[in-house]
C-alpha cells in the first residue's frame, strides 16, 4: 500500500465544520488518509451539533479533539483545507512538506440563527455537503495528479452543495 495521502481540516474553533470533515473524510477515504484537523484558537470541545450531525449518518468521533494548529504543524501534510473565513485569512504556521493549500468556505452551523431545532438541520445539511465533498476527494487519482491539477480541483470541490 502506498503512503496515505496526509490532510487537515483548519478552522478557527476546531470544534464543528474541521471535526465533521474530519471525522468523514477518515470515513469515505478509509486506510488511503490520514486526517486530522485543528483551529487557529482551538474552543477546547466539539460541538453537540458537530457530534449530533455525524451520528446521524452513523459515523462517531472517536479520538477526536479540539486541537491548536500549533499541535499539528510539525506534521508533514499533504493538503491543508481551511473551511472558515477567519481562519483563512490568518497566518498560517509554516506547515511541514509544503502542503496544497485551498479553502472551502463553509457556514458554521452553531452560528446559524433560529431554534436549536433549525440549527441541527442546518449541520446535518453541511455535514451531507461534507460528505459528498470527501467522496469526490476520494475519487480523485490523488497519486497520479501533478503541477497546478491538484489545487484546481480541490478548489472546484468548494463549490458543491
Amino acid at each position: 500500500m502506498n503512503t496515505p495521502f496526509r490532510i487537515a481540516f483548519v478552522c478557527t474553533g476546531n470544534c464543528c465544520r474541521s471535526q465533521m470533515a474530519e471525522a468523514i473524510l477518515r470515513h469515505v477515504g478509509g486506510a488511503r488518509f490520514q486526517v486530522t484537523s485543528a483551529g487557529s484558537q482551538p474552543a477546547g470541545f466539539i460541538h453537540p451539533l458537530a457530534i449530533d450531525a455525524v451520528a446521524a449518518m452513523g459515523l462517531g468521533m472517536e479520538g477526536q479533539y479540539s486541537k491548536s494548529w500549533d499541535e499539528i504543524a510539525e506534521t508533514p501534510l499533504d493538503i491543508i483545507i481551511t473551511l472558515c473565513d477567519s481562519a483563512a485569512g490568518l497566518p498560517c504556521p509554516s506547515w511541514i512538506g509544503r502542503p496544497v493549500s485551498v479553502h472551502w468556505s463553509l457556514p458554521d452551523p452553531s452560528f446559524y440563527p433560529g431554534t436549536d431545532e433549525e440549527r441541527q438541520i442546518e449541520a446535518r445539511r453541511l455535514a451531507e455537503s461534507i460528505r459528498k465533498r470527501a467522496e469526490l476527494l476520494a475519487a480523485l487519482p490523488l497519486e497520479t495528479m501533478r503541477g497546478d491539477r491538484l489545487p484546481a480541483e480541490l478548489r472546484r470541490l468548494a463549490d458543491v452543495w
